[in-house]
């Protein structure tokens, strides 16, 4: 919704400002649809020459970002501690019955009570990876702590592609219409005999694309790759937030503490405050009892 509203605003604040100041959109209007044809197919063009199938697929899928926000609420935050305690609770205490959950986690019981987590993929490997690991005496915190870092970051880059190729075409935009403006000066040339009113509107129109450039860039596509960005970033403390619990566990502490310490590494607008998150690890531990 507040994608929808700033876009709003752009437009309303851009060309209500230019209508408020004697500006005429009958030129705008006209010249819109050739314009757009070829400083928008250019851009689109670019877009696919610098890019692959796959990273095409993936960035028109972010935009959508822009207007759904991050994909994990502060109750998604709430239920990671909840499903992480019990499976830590259950691997001190019986080991061996942690594996039927870290080797089938689509028909685990604990992982079935939080769905939203359960068809992450990437969420559900982070967790069953590092704990599987753990049983295999591979438990050394730090060591865990780099490697989980290093995964983590490698998915944050992959994700962040779409980011930097909406700003790559955000950054060629301007110069696209300035090449609209090139082609709409040698269209007014071919007709410099014409009355200066006719000039008028020709020169008006090439001007177009200069400012159709400047303002997609700007207005539009820049702002929706921060966006984006910023959601992507804001996602990916989902899966530090497993990394912090995880490696807790490690050294050792008591199950409660690792919570907590996930917790504390909560961004503030996401973070459950400590006597709902307690009252959710009891109702936790009696569901497991």
């Amino acid at each position: 919704m507040v994608g929808f509203v700033g876009i709003a605003i752009v437009f309303v604040m851009v060309f209500g400002g230019y209508l408020l100041a004697g500006g005429k959109m009958g030129i705008i209007l006209k010249s819109l649809p050739f314009e757009m044809i070829m400083i928008g197919g250019a851009a689109l063009g670019a877009f696919v020459i610098s890019n692959d199938t796959s990273a095409i697929k993936h960035t028109l899928k972010d935009v959508g970002k822009v207007f759904k926000g991050a994909k994990w609420k502060q109750q998604d935050y709430q239920d990671l501690m909840c499903l992480l305690f019990e499976l830590i609770r259950i691997a001190r205490a019986n080991p061996v019955a942690l594996e039927e959950h870290i080797e089938s986690p689509d028909s685990s019981s604990i992982f079935g009570k939080y769905p939203r987590i359960q068809a992450d993929g990437e969420a559900v490997a982070l967790i069953c990876d590092t704990l599987r690991s753990a049983t295999m005496n591979y438990d050394d915190p730090h060591q865990v702590e780099e490697v989980l870092e290093k995964r983590i970051e490698a998915t944050l880059h992959h994700k962040l592609h779409s980011t930097h190729a909406l700003q790559t075409v955000a950054d060629g935009l301007p110069a696209l219409g300035i090449v609209a403006a090139v082609l709409g000066v040698i269209k007014t040339m071919g007709s410099i005999d014409q009355p200066p009113e006719v000039l008028g509107k020709l020169i008006g129109g090439a001007l177009v694309g200069t400012f159709l450039g400047v303002f997609l860039a700007y207005g539009l596509v820049g702002p929706f790759a921060v966006r984006v960005k910023a959601v992507i970033e804001d996602d990916g403390h989902f899966y530090k937030l497993i990394r912090e619990i995880l490696v807790a566990n490690l050294h050792r502490h008591a199950p409660n503490i690792c919570i907590e310490v996930g917790r504390q590494n909560t961004p503030d607008h996401l973070r459950p405050d400590f006597s709902t998150l307690e009252e959710a690890l009891k109702s936790a531990k009696q569901d497991a009892a």
